[in-house]
């Protein structure tokens, strides 16, 4: 039988999804199981190892009910990131994994920034200092679970952990291996000055290898726990942002992938190596390159909570309400009637890099309708973005349009919004699952159907359903807004520096 697909593995935090994808990125099947997710004490997130791997298996034999196995000539994984997990020499869990939403690494920020130098850790791992990556938990663990640390054979991310239980290698991608902050982005491997500042060793550490490159065959305690055949080819694939990107196929010029999710992330492709503050350096899924990639922690998140929260309204009784929302956001001006939200309702990333920022409502009489509330939401993502964006552009290469993806993508209004406020234009795609599909691309050009990921990239990815034009009387509009909304934080990060400390007992 023709080995006409691939499998696109998306291991996200709250579930692991495999998709079959052909050589056109038709999805032919999915299969989906989840991961249960716990918080044991305040600001520790954890998932056990071994549900990765179960979860991944369930999702794949489901897929697999759906077309014949032997059909399957690869497999890539797309995966959380900055989430990972300890083992012994042989191969048992030391204990639950880590997430990226986890914060008991803050308490290290300060310590390896003065050891280190911020400027140092920044120009090595291509990530401003802050809580997400791995590097700061790693240093957590070094100085408050010593002996567990020392008895940690190897110390994997979701990628690394699921490569080893489908080959039985300790292998990872790059573009997985990266956002846990400890590799040196510029040469490609793991940094030396990092792995030394937080106790680890390249022993401890899965070997690394390009996207799309074939790792090798299952083995057999794999295709029998997945039912795939022996010989299918597992390949490297990389981080779900990274994959997304890909999935858009974000190596057009002048593009830039903008998913519009639980939190709002956005990236560019080039082939050099840059860093600053307005982005974080991740590489690409690809053979070459870097993705600059902007992220504020808060998108559809913040939607919900608006809805739930301050509106007290349960969209799961009340499915339209979003629907109204946007009816009555579009019968408030450009502004939201004087006023402006600055959406950093679980700290800032780009470009602030503040962990204690706080989110802000600024602007309220008693005028305002809950219409001006949730377009004054939509109009503070859309500002953010095209701010950072407008800095990513100068720092390495225009970025002329937007690929949109994720849910926030169904809205009408807000991409317009986000056209308008970035003068840039907004195309909507039909790729609902990106990460899993830019996976595929990995596993595609592994299985030799394409000569590279960025061909494979080209070939798979689906239809622009829709652009939205900057209307140039809008985008001088918003272009008065953005001067005066770029001054907002500025001058209440101070207060909210304060403010922070006060509610936390410290001042």
């Amino acid at each position: 039988m023709t080995r006409d697909l691939v499998i696109g593995l998306d291991s996200s935090t709250t579930a692991a999804k495999a998709i079959a994808w052909d050589r056109d990125g038709n999805a032919l099947a999915e299969g989906r199981a989840g991961i249960a997710l716990s918080n044991p004490q305040a600001g520790w997130f954890e998932q056990e190892a071994e549900d990765w791997r179960r979860s991944a298996e369930t999702a794949i034999r489901e897929v697999l009910v759906k077309v014949k196995p032997e059909r399957v000539a690869a497999i890539a994984i797309s995966n959380q990131r900055e989430s990972f997990a300890q083992f012994d020499a042989a191969g048992s869990p030391l204990r639950p994994g880590t997430l990226w939403l986890d914060e008991r690494g803050r308490s290290e920020i300060e310590r390896l920034a003065q050891l280190i130098g911020r400027s140092e850790i920044h120009r090595i791992s291509g990530k401003p200092v802050d809580l997400t990556p791995c590097l700061y938990r790693c240093a957590w663990f070094d100085a408050h679970m010593p002996e567990m640390w020392r008895r940690t054979a190897r110390t994997a991310e979701v990628h690394g952990v699921l490569i080893h239980h489908l080959t039985g290698e300790w292998v990872t991608s790059t573009a997985s291996a990266d956002p846990m902050g400890l590799l040196d982005m510029a040469a490609q491997d793991w940094s030396d000055t990092l792995l030394d500042a937080v106790g680890l060793s390249r022993a401890q550490l899965p070997r690394l290898m390009r996207p799309g490159q074939k790792i090798a065959a299952l083995s057999e305690g794999a295709a029998k726990a997945t039912g795939l055949p022996r010989d299918c080819i597992v390949v490297a694939g990389g981080g779900d942002g990274q994959c997304a990107g890909s999935g858009a196929n974000v190596f057009e010029k002048g593009r830039a992938y903008l998913n519009l999710g639980t939190a709002v992330v956005s990236g560019s492709f080039g082939e050099a190596y840059a860093h600053d503050p307005a982005f974080r350096t991740m590489t690409a899924i690809a053979e070459t390159g870097y993705i600059y990639e902007s992220c504020l922690r808060t998108g559809t998140f913040l939607v919900n909570w608006l809805v739930e929260q301050l509106f007290n309204i349960d969209p799961v009784k009340n499915p339209q309400i979003f629907r109204t929302l946007e009816a009555e956001a579009q019968q408030s001006p450009i502004g939201s009637n004087g006023l402006a939200l600055v959406p950093y309702w679980s700290g800032s990333m780009t470009p602030y890099w503040d962990p204690h920022a706080r989110g802000v409502i600024a602007g309220l009489t008693a005028s305002h309708r809950r219409g001006d509330v949730y377009r004054a939401l939509l109009e503070g993502v859309a500002l953010e973005q095209a701010m950072v964006t407008d800095r990513i552009g100068r720092v390495t290469q225009p970025i002329d349009h937007f690929v949109a993806i994720g849910g926030g993508a169904a809205s009408d209004l807000w991409c317009q919004i986000i056209a308008d406020a970035s003068g840039r234009k907004v195309l909507r795609s039909t790729t609902v699952e990106a990460s899993s599909l830019g996976a595929a691309a990995a596993a595609a050009t592994g299985a030799g159907w394409y000569p590279t990921v960025t061909e494979a990239a080209r070939n798979m990815t689906g239809d622009l359903t829709r652009t939205f034009t900057p209307d140039s009387r809008s985008h001088a509009r918003y272009a008065e807004l953005s001067a005066i909304y770029a001054d907002l934080w500025p001058s209440l990060s101070k207060w909210n520096a304060r403010m922070a400390a006060f509610a936390q007992g410290t001042n």
